[in-house]
Formats: C-alpha cells, structure tokens, sequence
C-alpha cells in the first residue's frame, strides 16, 4: 500500500493538542494544498479565514457548542462558500448577473469542503491532526455578525489543527461501514431493516442495537444544536432563494 493511502486510511479526528507550534511554512503549506483542490470550474468558490486572534477563537469556542479544544488550536480555519466575489466582479464590469441561488450555493459548499479536505490530508501527512467543526454552521446571526460574513457568504466548514497529544495518538479510530453497505452500484438501493442493523450494529457495543441507536438519535439527529443547524442553515437560504421565487 502506497503512503498517501496508508495516511489517508489512518487519519482520525484530533480533539487534544500538544503546546508546539504549527511553523510558518507548515501553515503556508496547509493552505497551499487547501487553495490546490479541485474546484468547480476553476472557479475556487471559497474564501479562508485564518482565525489568528486570540479572543476570536475564545468566542468561537463557546458560539460552536461550547468546545475548548477550539481555543486551544494552533491554527484555526473557516472555509466560506463564497457566491459573492463572482458575483461583484461579474457587476464590476458591466455584467447583468443573475443574483446567487441555492444552487450556487451548494456548488460552492463543495469546493469549500473539498479544499477543506486538502488541508487537513496535507496537515496529517505533516503529522499534524484536526478536527472538523460542523458547528461553525450554527448561530447564524452571531457568525455572520462576528465574522463579517455579508450576504452570499456561508460559513461551510470550521477545521482546528495542532499537533496530537500521546493519548489522542493511540486512541482507536473508530471503524467505519462495511464496504458493501456504502458503495452502491449503478443505482440507489434502500437498505432493509435488516441490512441497516448489519451495518450499524458493531458500534452498539454491549448496550444492544436498539438501546445504542434510540440514544444516538436523541443525542445527535433530535438534539437541540441539530435543530439550531437547520434553523440556522434556513436563514442563510433565504438569501440564496429570492432569485427562484
């Protein structure tokens, strides 16, 4: 097995960080990779916020679910899927653009994931872990308010790097699914109730399946910050609707 697949197989979430410092020319590369990803049409519908502030990612440590490894990152990312450069420069000479919708928004949340990832696998071949943080998503009116994200802008993706303390090193990553209940061919397959428990019953562990995915649900699908995201997510949709209406 060749070594990008051996680190991109290894590679887990990284929530505890040693005291060392991420160099400069590390960080510059991390962001390289990010700004190297495959984007729609060269398009790069993204823009990177480096969060160097201090108070800032204190703040974000509380407005995203109240995590403090957040705070404690050396490097802190935010990858915005950005509608609005295009769109101000299509204005700057002369276009009649179309406003940005829900369609471009998703394209650009692709990209800003996708780059996302570049950075966080170039980061892990550097020996540096992250960790996502979808909750960047939440608390719509104090983001955009604390970023300055004005309309178009939506914040896709927080990522947290640093390098791994021992114990997170040696913790187990957690086993995904079974190839066969991922990879679909051709078509959609809806999954039976038997074949979902096949695919979800080795991580209930001595709990029992039932037990284990009822307080998964209330714990993550039902839970209070799940709604904020959707409610959340809503609002910045709307901007991104007026030209389908």
């Amino acid at each position: 097995m060749n070594e990008t697949l051996c680190e991109l197989y290894a590679r887990k979430s990284v929530r505890a960080f040693t005291e060392r410092e991420i160099a400069p020319e590390e960080k510059a590369a991390i962001l390289r990779a990010a700004a190297e990803a495959p984007t729609a049409g060269n398009q790069q519908l993204y823009t990177i916020l480096d969060i160097t502030d201090a108070a800032l990612k204190a703040q974000l440590a509380e407005t995203c679910d109240h995590q403090p490894f957040i705070a404690e990152a050396k490097l802190v990312l935010i990858f915005l899927a950005d509608c609005k450069k295009w769109y101000d420069a299509y204005l700057s000479v002369g276009c009649v653009p179309r406003k940005p919708g829900v369609g471009d928004l998703l394209l650009a949340v692709s990209d800003a994931n996708i780059a996302a990832e570049n950075a966080v696998t170039a980061a892990w071949s550097l020996g540096i872990g992250s960790c996502y943080i979808g909750d960047v998503m939440e608390n719509c009116e104090t983001h955009r308010e604390l970023l300055g994200l004005p309309e178009y802008v939506f914040p896709a993706a927080m990522v947290v790097f640093g390098y791994p303390t021992e114990g997170q090193l040696e913790r187990k990553k957690p086993e995904r699914a079974a190839m066969e209940h991922i990879v679909h061919e051709n078509r959609y397959r809806t999954m039976d109730d038997a074949e979902l428990r096949k695919m979800l019953e080795p991580r209930a562990g001595i709990r029992g399946y039932e037990a284990w995915l009822t307080a998964f649900c209330e714990r993550k699908y039902n839970s209070d910050f799940a709604r904020e995201m959707t409610r959340s997510a809503e609002q910045y949709v709307k901007q991104f609707s007026e030209e389908e209406k």
